[in-house]
């Protein structure tokens, strides 16, 4: 599909993350890009993130990344950034698996198009040497240069995932004192309990090390949650709302997962707020769509137009860790004026995927439960777009009411579903 829209030998960037899988997917892409003519240039392990930037650096094509994200180390799947280093639209994903599903329905097809290959069209494969460097410069480059981290203490949780080399390197060319955990993948530990969707290990590792912050990314690089130096979470809610206070935006975008305190919180300082459907991608398409910067999720997907073209997990680290070297302040200082709803999320894992809105009974329990809430809380069911998983979130004035619903929402949808 690249070769067909170019008039010119076309070339494609893979990075990928720690997982064993990759290598296997890894050389499956190679001899599929090359077969058709295309040139592969081979990254390796890197953040999600800096395959989208390095596709600008290198004037490639497209970017693909092998990385099932914050999902464990037994997934795997493939994400396509275009030429501007953005995700590919939903429209091209789209006909990149109807492609796929027709070659795999139709085996003489296949083989078809194998036999259609010139040896003198074959594409070739450059492995990049440099690439952690350049992109260990562009993470650099998006903190001020006036500033340094040389009076913190960071301990970071790298998920044994694809930022273990590079993010403790970007912290400590920049002057911290490093302490990096889970930095040492063996491709079956991504994930496992370590990174962004185990806070409790960054939390306890700060509280250990006496740590003026810590932060926590997941498997691919592109989220991230962060702790004061007590071990109290700052989500990716918190997150935004630093980073809006400090830069004073027009708006922000968060989802339909954003907790009700954030929207305050913005709304009382003059800064709009828009809930785009739950995924980055949403989110980019409504910043884009109102000409805004800064949008996010609570899981700690963050996106920063102004110094990043997608989700990235250390810039937006950097960004916050800016705002404290600017001010002189802790982190624990700069979210003191934020309080967030209690929020009780409870993930039930089904057999397979399901949606809770086909079912007239389940529909019937959550109309009910919205009731209970009132006008004092939410409900927000959905199923996850990556594995066989129905989330229940509930938010509530009053925490005990909160995970009251979300227990016996959860236990319902178990009951109905699993």
């Amino acid at each position: 599909m690249v070769r067909q829209s170019l008039n010119k030998r076309p070339s494609v960037l893979i990075g990928k993350d720690t997982r064993l899988s990759g290598y296997v997917i890894e050389a499956a892409l190679q001899a599929g890009f090359n077969a058709a003519g295309v040139d592969v240039h081979m990254l390796g392990p890197l953040p999600t993130p800096a395959i989208a930037h390095l596709v600008k650096s290198f004037h490639a094509d497209m970017g693909v990344v092998i990385s099932a994200s914050h999902n464990p180390y037994q997934d795997n799947g493939v994400k396509f950034f275009n030429h501007e280093g953005k995700k590919i639209s939903d429209e091209m994903q789209n006909a990149i698996n109807d492609q796929l599903t027709a070659l795999v329905d139709d085996t003489n097809a296949s083989f078809a198009r194998l036999e259609g290959i010139k040896a003198d069209t074959i594409g070739k494969n450059h492995r990049i040497a440099d690439a952690n460097g350049r992109y260990i410069e562009y993470c650099k480059g998006s903190f001020p240069y006036h500033l340094n981290l040389s009076n913190l203490k960071i301990v970071i949780d790298c998920a044994n995932g694809a930022g273990y080399s590079i993010a403790p390197r970007v912290l400590q060319e920049l002057g911290a004192k490093v302490i990096a955990i889970h930095n040492t993948p063996n491709g079956i530990n991504i994930n496992d309990n370590c990174g962004s969707t185990h806070p409790n290990v960054i939390q306890a590792a700060v509280r250990e090390h006496g740590a003026d912050v810590g932060i926590a990314l997941d498997g691919d690089g592109d989220r991230i949650i962060m702790t004061d130096n007590q071990g109290n979470i700052i989500d990716g809610d918190g997150i935004l709302y630093i980073l809006a206070k400090h830069l004073k935006p027009v708006g922000v975008v968060g989802t339909l997962m954003s907790n009700v305190a954030l929207e305050l919180a913005l709304t009382n300082q003059g800064i709009g707020f828009y809930r785009a459907q739950v995924g980055d991608r949403y989110v980019m398409q409504a910043l884009q769509e109102r000409g805004w910067s800064i949008g996010g999720e609570p899981s700690g997907h963050i996106l920063y137009l102004d110094k990043s073209r997608t989700g990235d997990a250390i810039v937006a680290g950097l960004q916050v860790l800016s705002c404290m070297a600017e001010t002189g302040k802790s982190l624990r200082e700069l979210v003191l004026d934020y309080t967030p709803f209690p929020q009780t999320l409870i993930n039930v894992r089904l057999t397979q995927m399901s949606n809770p809105y086909d079912n007239d009974e389940l529909n019937t329990i959550f109309k009910k439960a919205e009731e209970q809430l009132s006008d004092q809380g939410r409900l927000l069911i959905r199923q996850s777009g990556t594995e066989p998983v129905i989330r229940v979130m509930v938010e509530h004035q009053n925490q005990a009411v909160c995970q009251e619903v979300a227990q016996k929402l959860a236990a319902e949808v178990r009951r109905v579903l699993a």
